[in-house]
């Protein structure tokens, strides 16, 4: 853990003296320097992962694929979306609009006496294995996920958001960050607020979220790979999740035309398993949503279109 801490915080420190520092002098954000450097490790977590993509999990889609990709106009603009959230530039969006309000609340909070709780101190000794210690934060942050994304498909003001995620239907390893921006907005705001309460170091939060990312972005992958009975159970897998995605099926109850649906974890199908929305059938399905398919409905063919139809679907304009 150690040696990959280092080698993490000597890339960051150059690429940031190398390229973000001069150029933040150059803008006039001299007084920015902290956070600039803070902005330079999601870069660098961004590249790496994008690395990833093209080096390792793209190969496997083209050794194993699902379908044939028949829509690449569509992937272009996936791949748009993952730039913007890997290379941080969402995240630089939300630091000037949200930053200085995440600031005020818990500087409230710990004039009031609300000192930081830590999840991991329940356990004694774990604070100085940093290890055990990344994985206990793992599993809380993976179990806020899996009951955001439910709520996503529960509520139909937020599902109004989350359905342009479900309506890609030549899923791929860029389809993760296919979302509208307010409802990353709030699925992040529960996410930091939440990581802040329990005690998550910035650290931990970044290994967490990069992890996290990565993995999802596999679970879109347009693979014929499933891990197994057992594997299945332990970790999720891109037949589990393109089971989530399966048109009438991963966003519905029993199959009705309500909200709903199966497999909402991230990470884990363990709360799946426990809540009783997991599904384990070893099938692969055509992915998106019943009333684009069915009835046609319009969810965007560009960025912004996209965007602009999920806030007239969430007016009922759309």
């Amino acid at each position: 853990m150690d040696f990959f801490a280092d080698a993490f915080s000597g890339a960051q420190q150059r690429l940031f003296e190398s390229l973000i520092q001069p150029a933040m002098f150059a803008l006039g954000l001299g007084n920015l320097l902290a956070d600039g450097y803070d902005a330079t490790g999601w870069l660098l977590v961004g590249l790496l992962q994008l690395s990833v993509l093209v080096a390792v999990i793209g190969p496997l889609q083209h050794w194993r694929p699902v379908e044939p990709v028949t829509d690449r106009a569509a992937v272009r603009i996936d791949i748009l979306y993952t730039v913007i959230h890997r290379l941080g530039l969402f995240r630089l969006v939300l630091f000037f609009s949200l930053s200085s309000w995440f600031d005020d609340l818990f500087g409230t909070l710990r004039v009031a006496g609300f000192s930081t709780f830590h999840l991991d101190a329940l356990w004694p000794g774990v604070t100085d294995l940093a290890l055990v210690s990344l994985v206990i934060y793992l599993l809380a942050i993976d179990f806020v996920n899996y009951w955001v994304h439910r709520g996503q498909h529960q509520f139909g003001w937020w599902w109004k958001l989350h359905a342009l995620h479900h309506s890609q239907r030549q899923m791929t390893m860029w389809t993760d960050n296919r979302n509208h921006l307010l409802d990353d907005v709030i699925r992040d705001v529960i996410v930091v607020v939440v990581a802040q309460l329990i005690g998550v170091a910035p650290s931990q939060f970044v290994a967490i979220v990069a992890f996290t990312q990565l993995s999802e972005s596999f679970q879109h992958a347009n693979v014929r790979i499933w891990f197994g009975r057992v594997g299945e159970r332990l970790w999720i897998s891109p037949r589990f999740h393109r089971l989530h995605h399966s048109v009438g099926f991963g966003h519905e109850s029993a199959g009705k035309n309500t909200l709903g649906g199966h497999n909402f974890g991230v990470l884990l199908p363990w709360w799946d398993m426990l809540f009783g929305t997991a599904n384990f059938e070893l099938r692969y399905d055509p992915t998106g949503v019943r009333d684009q398919v069915e009835q046609g409905r319009d969810y965007g063919c560009g960025f912004w279109a996209q965007q602009w139809l999920g806030f007239k679907r969430l007016a009922g304009r759309a």
